[in-house]
């Protein structure tokens, strides 16, 4: 895939599984052998595990939605600059739910291979 089809992907999955919680269509955007990479520690979730998390994030934010300021790719990799906004209204990493709007800057890093996200890590702010 070229650089603007791995974009569109990246973009594609950002809109239609984590802004609306759709895990149904988590298999046409990522990989069974997806991973997802914090601190250095890569966690291999596959299909299961992102359908996991996508769920856990819309419990506790159930009105998040990303809003994609720009992207860049070379090869394999996207990188996305993004504003999430939500409502804590579910526990998040152990913190109870405040019922306040949350609104953070972040950027996520995807690996696409083959048409599909393989590798995510990023790091996100509070703003």
């Amino acid at each position: 895939m070229s650089t603007e089809e791995n974009k569109l992907l990246v973009r594609r999955y950002i809109e239609e599984v984590v802004n609306t919680g759709d895990v149904e269509k988590i298999a046409k955007f990522i990989s069974p052998e997806y991973v997802e990479v914090c601190n250095n520690t890569r966690y291999a979730l596959g299909i299961e595990g992102a359908r996991r998390h996508i769920r856990g994030v819309r419990e506790a934010y159930p009105d998040l939605q990303l809003s994609i300021e720009q992207q860049i790719a070379e090869g394999d990799w996207v990188v996305t600059q993004i504003t999430a906004r939500g409502t804590h209204r579910g526990a998040w990493l152990e913190m109870k739910p405040t019922g306040k709007t949350v609104v953070f800057t972040g950027v996520n890093i995807n690996r696409v291979v083959g048409g599909l996200i393989v590798e995510h890590g990023g790091a996100a702010g509070l703003c």
